[in-house]
Order: C-alpha cells, then structure tokens, then sequence
C-alpha cells in the first residue's frame, strides 16, 4: 500500500502534468511550422537579449532557417505547444563555429514548457534532442522553472545497457533507468569518442558536414523515440512534462534548418 505522502506526490504530479498540456494541441493533419519566408509562428530566446534580437542571429536565407552562430545562445520556439504528434526537420551546418575546438553544436528541444532562459538563462523546461557532431540523438533533460519561479521536475527514463566506456546507450532489451542527471546517449554513440571540431563516430548515421541531416521525434503519450536519417536511434520513456513547445537550439555554431513539420501519430 502506498504511503499518504507517496499518493500525495502522485497525485501532485498527475495535477501538474494535467496542467501542462491545457494548452497543448495533437496535430490533426500535417503543418508546416516553417513557412520558408519569415518565422511567423515562432518566437525568439537569447540569453544576452531576451526575446529581442538585435543582431538577426536568427533569419531567413534562401528558404531556409539560418542561426549564423558566434556569441548567440538561445533557442526559437513554436508559439503553439504540442502532444502525440510526429516531428520532422533537416539540419546542416554552416561554416562559422563558435571560435571553440569541440564538435559544433545544436538540439531540438520539445515538450518545452514554463518560464523562457530559467534554465541557465539560455534554455527552458525540455528534453533536448542532441545535434552535436557524433552525438546525434542522445537525450539531455533541462530543468527550469515555472512563470512562478517554481522548479519543473523534467524526468524521462531509458532502457540502457551500459557500454565498455561504463556510460549508457539505449537498448530496447535493456535495464529501465531513471534518468540521474547524466545524459542518456544513442545506441551506437561511439564509446570514448572525443568530441573534437569536425570528427565522426565510426557509426555516426548523421550527415557529413555541408549535407542535410533528417530529424524526426515521435511522442507519443509519454514516450519519446528519435530517427536520424531514417534510423531509430534513441527512445525515452516516462517523460515528464509529456507536451509543450518546440524549440531549435542555437548554441553559437552556424546551422541551418528546413522542411520543418509537424503531423499526426499513424497507429
């Protein structure tokens, strides 16, 4: 039998979890969040300004999302959340980096929800789909607060083996984990691989640099599952919060995103 304070908890999250998806949406048909002219639909997080941007570090270029990089940290957002839907983009780098030796970087973030930069400033309430060189689908849960200034318990778990390096990479016959604060890594995320500027893990299904790279994330309920170019690579289960926005990371390398959409579950 559950303790009073344990059905307390349950319940408190069942309330919040209730509440987060008010405002959330399942796509019925397939919508195209980026029109390929300006960023009607989005709006734009940067540590250093806010929801202004001075410097256009996010743009349109012929047709296509374009974060030029340098300084810039933050993220454009869906105006709209979202739950149970199947998320796609194509992603390629530029040639500016952020002036750094390691690997260039970016996410996409979803079931983004509460209180804009209340995670270190230049992130929200997420998990995050990594885009780093060679880490193309590990799984990053951010935690920031609500409009209140409260704490967003973001959680996921995993099911994990644990690699020759004694770090985790998903296994659908594997132990479920809780996530701990440490970041789940794709299936066949290279074991000691060192995240320098420009390098490939010898399974890396991403795109070389200067080609495109399909993402696509299903969630489904509270379930998160992650393709790179067509290949299922990472799945989170557990997710709290299991709805919200939908955000493009700009972590000061340039890149580049189109095709982005969004549609309904198939069964």
């Amino acid at each position: 039998m559950r303790s009073s304070a344990s059905l307390i908890l349950v319940l408190s999250l069942a309330v919040s979890s209730a509440a987060l998806a008010d405002d959330a949406v399942a796509p019925k048909e397939t919508i195209h969040l980026f029109n390929g002219k300006d960023l009607a639909g989005w709006t734009t997080w940067l540590k250093a300004t806010k929801n202004e941007d001075p410097d256009h570090a996010f743009r349109v270029t012929d047709g296509v999302i374009h974060m030029q990089g340098g300084d810039h940290r933050g993220y454009l957002a869906t105006k709209q959340a979202y739950k149970d839907y199947h998320f796609t983009c194509e992603t390629k780098w530029g040639a500016r980096t952020d002036g750094g030796k390691y690997v260039r970087n970016s996410g996409v973030m979803v079931h983004c929800t509460g209180a804009d930069g209340s995670a270190g400033g230049s992130w929200v309430t997420s998990l995050e789909v990594q885009l780093a060189q060679g880490c193309e689908g590990d799984f990053i849960v951010i935690r920031g607060k609500d409009e209140a200034g409260k704490p967003i318990e973001a959680t996921i778990s995993s099911k994990v083996r644990i690699a020759e390096d004694k770090k985790t990479r998903w296994d659908p016959q594997g132990k479920l984990v809780k996530y701990t604060g440490r970041q789940f890594w794709w299936n066949k995320h290279q074991p000691f691989f060192e995240e320098m500027l420009d390098t490939r893990g010898k399974d890396d299904v991403a795109s070389p640099v200067g080609q495109w790279t399909k993402v696509e994330v299903i969630a489904r309920g509270d379930k998160v599952t992650v393709k790179i170019n067509g290949t299922t690579v990472n799945e989170a289960l557990e997710v709290f919060p299991a709805s919200g926005r939908i955000a493009l990371q700009n972590e000061g390398h340039e890149v580049y995103f189109r095709n982005v959409t969004i549609a309904p579950l198939k069964d």
